[in-house]
Protein backbone atom coordinates (compact mmCIF):
# COMPACT_ATOMS: atom_id res chain seq x y z
CA UNK A 1 0.00 0.00 0.00
CA UNK A 2 2.46 2.14 0.86
CA UNK A 3 4.37 1.63 -2.55
CA UNK A 4 0.62 2.35 -4.22
CA UNK A 5 0.09 5.41 -2.46
CA UNK A 6 3.29 6.84 -3.33
CA UNK A 7 2.81 6.26 -6.73
CA UNK A 8 -0.39 8.54 -6.97
CA UNK A 9 1.08 11.51 -5.95
CA UNK A 10 3.95 11.16 -9.35
CA UNK A 11 0.97 10.45 -11.47
CA UNK A 12 -0.69 13.60 -10.25
CA UNK A 13 2.41 15.53 -10.98
CA UNK A 14 3.27 14.21 -14.25
CA UNK A 15 -0.40 15.01 -15.51
CA UNK A 16 0.51 18.58 -14.75
CA UNK A 17 3.61 18.96 -16.23
CA UNK A 18 2.15 19.24 -19.86
CA UNK A 19 -0.48 21.95 -18.87
CA UNK A 20 2.08 25.02 -18.02
CA UNK A 21 4.45 23.78 -21.16
CA UNK A 22 1.41 23.54 -23.57
CA UNK A 23 0.13 27.29 -21.78
CA UNK A 24 3.40 28.76 -22.67
CA UNK A 25 3.86 27.97 -26.04
CA UNK A 26 0.55 29.62 -26.35
CA UNK A 27 1.26 32.53 -24.55
CA UNK A 28 4.58 32.57 -27.33
CA UNK A 29 2.41 32.42 -30.41
CA UNK A 30 0.34 35.50 -28.51
CA UNK A 31 2.86 37.42 -28.30
CA UNK A 32 4.46 36.70 -31.52
CA UNK A 33 1.37 38.11 -33.21
CA UNK A 34 1.47 40.96 -30.89
CA UNK A 35 5.17 41.82 -32.09
CA UNK A 36 4.65 41.65 -35.82
CA UNK A 37 1.53 43.58 -35.57
CA UNK A 38 2.34 46.19 -32.98
CA UNK A 39 6.01 45.93 -32.55
CA UNK A 40 8.24 44.28 -28.99
CA UNK A 41 7.27 47.07 -27.42
CA UNK A 42 3.63 46.31 -27.55
CA UNK A 43 1.63 46.69 -24.11
CA UNK A 44 1.51 43.22 -22.22
CA UNK A 45 -2.25 43.59 -21.96
CA UNK A 46 -2.33 43.07 -26.19
CA UNK A 47 -0.54 40.11 -25.22
CA UNK A 48 -2.63 38.73 -22.03
CA UNK A 49 -5.91 39.66 -24.60
CA UNK A 50 -4.47 37.73 -27.57
CA UNK A 51 -3.55 34.87 -25.51
CA UNK A 52 -6.96 35.06 -23.56
CA UNK A 53 -5.19 35.12 -19.98
CA UNK A 54 -4.50 37.58 -17.71
CA UNK A 55 -1.45 40.10 -17.32
CA UNK A 56 -0.26 37.90 -14.27
CA UNK A 57 0.25 35.15 -16.35
CA UNK A 58 2.26 36.58 -18.56
CA UNK A 59 4.03 37.95 -15.59
CA UNK A 60 4.67 34.25 -14.27
CA UNK A 61 5.68 32.92 -17.06
CA UNK A 62 8.12 35.50 -18.50
CA UNK A 63 9.12 37.79 -15.35
CA UNK A 64 10.29 40.24 -17.80
CA UNK A 65 10.63 41.95 -21.37
CA UNK A 66 13.75 40.73 -22.47
CA UNK A 67 12.68 37.17 -21.14
CA UNK A 68 9.47 37.34 -23.57
CA UNK A 69 11.07 38.58 -26.90
CA UNK A 70 13.96 35.91 -26.54
CA UNK A 71 11.29 33.14 -25.61
CA UNK A 72 9.72 34.36 -28.62
CA UNK A 73 12.66 34.64 -30.81
CA UNK A 74 14.00 31.26 -29.85
CA UNK A 75 10.46 29.64 -30.05
CA UNK A 76 9.81 31.32 -33.81
CA UNK A 77 13.26 30.02 -34.69
CA UNK A 78 12.24 26.06 -33.65
CA UNK A 79 8.99 26.51 -35.61
CA UNK A 80 11.26 27.12 -38.50
CA UNK A 81 13.95 24.54 -37.81
CA UNK A 82 11.06 21.92 -37.25
CA UNK A 83 9.62 22.81 -40.51
CA UNK A 84 12.60 21.72 -42.54
CA UNK A 85 12.12 17.95 -42.06
CA UNK A 86 8.29 18.04 -42.45
CA UNK A 87 8.87 19.54 -45.27
CA UNK A 88 11.02 17.35 -46.98
CA UNK A 89 9.20 14.28 -46.00
CA UNK A 90 5.77 15.83 -47.48
CA UNK A 91 6.76 18.03 -50.43
CA UNK A 92 6.83 16.44 -54.23
CA UNK A 93 10.23 17.33 -54.32
CA UNK A 94 13.56 18.38 -52.72
CA UNK A 95 13.63 21.43 -54.43
CA UNK A 96 9.91 21.98 -53.22
CA UNK A 97 10.77 21.62 -49.54
CA UNK A 98 13.81 24.34 -50.04
CA UNK A 99 11.62 26.75 -51.46
CA UNK A 100 9.12 26.65 -49.36
CA UNK A 101 11.08 26.67 -46.53
CA UNK A 102 13.12 29.15 -47.84
CA UNK A 103 9.94 30.83 -48.34
CA UNK A 104 9.11 30.68 -44.40
CA UNK A 105 12.12 31.69 -43.45
CA UNK A 106 11.76 34.38 -45.30
CA UNK A 107 8.90 35.42 -43.52
CA UNK A 108 10.80 35.17 -40.16
CA UNK A 109 13.53 37.48 -41.43
CA UNK A 110 11.09 40.26 -42.72
CA UNK A 111 7.83 40.22 -40.18
CA UNK A 112 10.26 38.55 -37.11
CA UNK A 113 13.71 39.93 -36.61
CA UNK A 114 13.10 42.99 -35.02
CA UNK A 115 12.80 40.60 -32.45
CA UNK A 116 17.11 40.09 -31.99
CA UNK A 117 16.99 44.19 -32.25
CA UNK A 118 15.13 44.20 -28.53
CA UNK A 119 18.19 43.43 -26.89
CA UNK A 120 20.10 46.25 -29.00
CA UNK A 121 21.28 46.95 -25.10
CA UNK A 122 22.38 43.47 -24.54
CA UNK A 123 25.05 42.60 -27.40
CA UNK A 124 25.87 39.44 -24.88
CA UNK A 125 22.46 38.42 -25.26
CA UNK A 126 22.33 38.92 -29.13
CA UNK A 127 25.41 37.27 -29.51
CA UNK A 128 23.67 34.22 -27.82
CA UNK A 129 20.95 34.64 -29.84
CA UNK A 130 22.90 34.43 -33.14
CA UNK A 131 24.62 31.59 -32.31
CA UNK A 132 21.90 29.76 -31.31
CA UNK A 133 19.86 31.41 -34.64
CA UNK A 134 23.07 29.84 -36.69
CA UNK A 135 23.67 26.39 -34.66
CA UNK A 136 19.62 25.83 -35.01
CA UNK A 137 18.98 26.84 -38.77
CA UNK A 138 22.39 26.26 -41.05
CA UNK A 139 21.81 22.28 -40.31
CA UNK A 140 18.44 22.00 -41.35
CA UNK A 141 18.68 24.67 -44.26
CA UNK A 142 21.97 22.36 -45.02
CA UNK A 143 19.97 19.36 -45.53
CA UNK A 144 17.29 20.61 -47.77
CA UNK A 145 20.10 21.93 -49.91
CA UNK A 146 21.80 18.85 -50.06
CA UNK A 147 18.31 17.16 -50.86
CA UNK A 148 17.64 19.71 -53.52
CA UNK A 149 20.93 19.80 -55.26
CA UNK A 150 21.38 16.06 -55.70
CA UNK A 151 17.78 15.91 -56.68
CA UNK A 152 18.62 18.09 -59.54
CA UNK A 153 21.64 16.76 -60.51
CA UNK A 154 24.11 20.01 -60.02
CA UNK A 155 26.93 19.95 -57.96
CA UNK A 156 26.83 22.26 -54.71
CA UNK A 157 27.90 25.88 -55.68
CA UNK A 158 27.59 27.64 -51.85
CA UNK A 159 27.38 26.45 -48.29
CA UNK A 160 24.08 26.43 -46.16
CA UNK A 161 25.52 29.17 -43.82
CA UNK A 162 25.98 31.17 -46.57
CA UNK A 163 22.90 30.80 -48.41
CA UNK A 164 21.39 32.10 -45.25
CA UNK A 165 23.38 34.81 -45.07
CA UNK A 166 22.63 35.25 -48.80
CA UNK A 167 19.04 35.54 -48.15
CA UNK A 168 19.35 37.86 -44.47
CA UNK A 169 20.72 40.53 -46.51
CA UNK A 170 17.96 40.26 -49.67
CA UNK A 171 15.76 40.47 -47.12
CA UNK A 172 17.04 43.64 -45.28
CA UNK A 173 15.28 46.55 -47.15
CA UNK A 174 12.15 44.56 -46.88
CA UNK A 175 11.18 46.17 -43.46
CA UNK A 176 11.10 49.70 -44.58
CA UNK A 177 9.93 49.28 -47.97
CA UNK A 178 6.89 48.55 -49.02
CA UNK A 179 7.61 47.69 -53.15
CA UNK A 180 10.71 45.74 -52.07
CA UNK A 181 9.78 42.02 -52.72
CA UNK A 182 11.99 39.65 -50.79
CA UNK A 183 10.63 36.65 -51.18
CA UNK A 184 10.65 36.67 -54.86
CA UNK A 185 14.09 38.32 -55.35
CA UNK A 186 15.32 34.76 -52.14
CA UNK A 187 13.61 32.65 -54.94
CA UNK A 188 15.72 34.10 -57.95
CA UNK A 189 18.44 33.09 -55.51
CA UNK A 190 17.30 29.64 -55.14
CA UNK A 191 17.18 29.20 -58.75
CA UNK A 192 20.87 30.21 -59.04
CA UNK A 193 21.91 28.26 -56.11
CA UNK A 194 20.71 24.97 -57.91
CA UNK A 195 21.25 26.05 -61.66
CA UNK A 196 24.07 24.41 -63.14
CA UNK A 197 27.63 26.19 -63.57
CA UNK A 198 28.53 27.67 -67.09
CA UNK A 199 31.64 26.87 -68.01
Amino acid sequence: MADAGSEQPRATRSTKVGRPRRSEQALLDAAAAVFVRSGVDAPVREIAAEAGVGMGTIYRHFPTRPELVVAVYRHQVEACANAGPRLLAESATPEAALRAWVALFVDFLVTKHGLAGALHGDSAGSDALHAYFVDRLVPVCGSLLEAAVESVGTPPQIDAYNVLKGIGNLCIGATHDARYDAEALVQLFISGVLARRVR
